[in-house]
């Protein structure tokens, strides 16, 4: 994706830098919460003109983060990746500028020091590795990649047991990683850094973390799929379409937004459409998304 979707924020004295794969997917509201019409987007009329369409279709974002922080250089996810078959052919064999994308913001694949998966679902791995002479190989060869142990054994039992969900993906970004000594596997609590630390946020998958960043009084948050679209600000109980555990991914949300509600905490979605992030504000009796912008 074009450099122009590159967005930019600081929090004290960490510098989060979004990279876009796949920019403003418009798609049908039921994909993000379960059974929804278009009418439940034409009754949040803050979401337009950014995260929906006057039809009442949602925008959103694959996207990943690099976070700088003092000499870290972090990735947060790794999106979709190149030369690969995926269970949705429209996200097989794709070429997006995301390497390129990368190298324009001074970093290259040497230069990461840790990769966070907030979870391992395909459109989260998929730079884990990219393909040289037939194999596939880890991406960021310095980095140590994290990933939540009760996740990773999640899919683990999925593939063991011919279960519920897509496992493709496995082979070509997880397996790799893990065969090569560069996987950590890490409590939901995990501490990054002083600045930076997981908290668990639970329903859209088993393992799942969202990011917590702290530094010199500034808070934000990058979401991972705990929430996909602004609109689960605003009805954070209503169930969403892609979580694994439904009811559990719903009180996830419920209890995020009572917790960072009327709050400066940047919450930065990793899904979202621009503006990408804001703070979550009362309206009526409920709550919006109010961009910093």
């Amino acid at each position: 994706m074009a450099i122009e979707h590159m967005k930019t924020w600081r929090v004290g004295r960490v510098e989060i830098i979004r990279l876009v794969e796949v920019w403003k997917w418009e798609d049908d509201i039921w994909m993000a919460l379960e059974d929804a019409k278009p009418e439940v987007v034409k009754a949040q009329p803050w979401l337009l003109p950014h995260h929906v369409t006057p039809e009442g279709r949602m925008f959103i974002n694959f996207q990943a983060f690099v976070v700088k922080a003092g000499k870290r250089r972090i990735m947060v996810d790794t999106c979709i990746g190149a030369d690969r078959e995926r269970q949705f052919p429209i996200f097989s064999q794709m070429r997006t500028t995301f390497m390129q994308d990368l190298a324009s913001v001074g970093i290259e694949p040497t230069d990461v020091d840790t990769v966070l998966c907030t979870h391992l679902h395909f459109d989260h791995v998929g730079w884990n590795t990219h393909l040289v002479n037939g194999r596939w190989i880890p991406t960021f060869p310095n980095a140590r990649y994290l990933f939540s142990r009760k996740e990773y054994d999640h899919w683990l039992m999925l593939r063991e047991t011919g279960g519920y969900h897509g496992i493709n993906h496995l082979s070509d970004a997880v397996d790799p990683v893990v065969e090569a000594g560069l996987v950590d596997f890490i409590p939901h609590d995990h501490a990054i850094s002083e600045e930076i630390r997981l908290f668990p946020t639970p329903g859209h998958t088993p393992g799942h973390v969202s990011v917590h960043i702290s530094s010199e009084g500034a808070e934000a948050v990058i979401t991972g799929d705990m929430m996909h679209h602004p609109i689960q600000v605003a009805l954070p109980e209503h169930l969403a379409t892609f979580d694994m555990d439904k009811p559990a991914g719903a009180r996830t949300r419920v209890d995020f937004v009572n917790r960072f509600q009327e709050k400066p905490v940047l919450v930065i979605g990793s899904h979202f459409a621009d503006p990408g992030a804001g703070y979550i504000v009362r309206n009526g009796a409920s709550w919006k998304l109010k961009s910093q912008d």
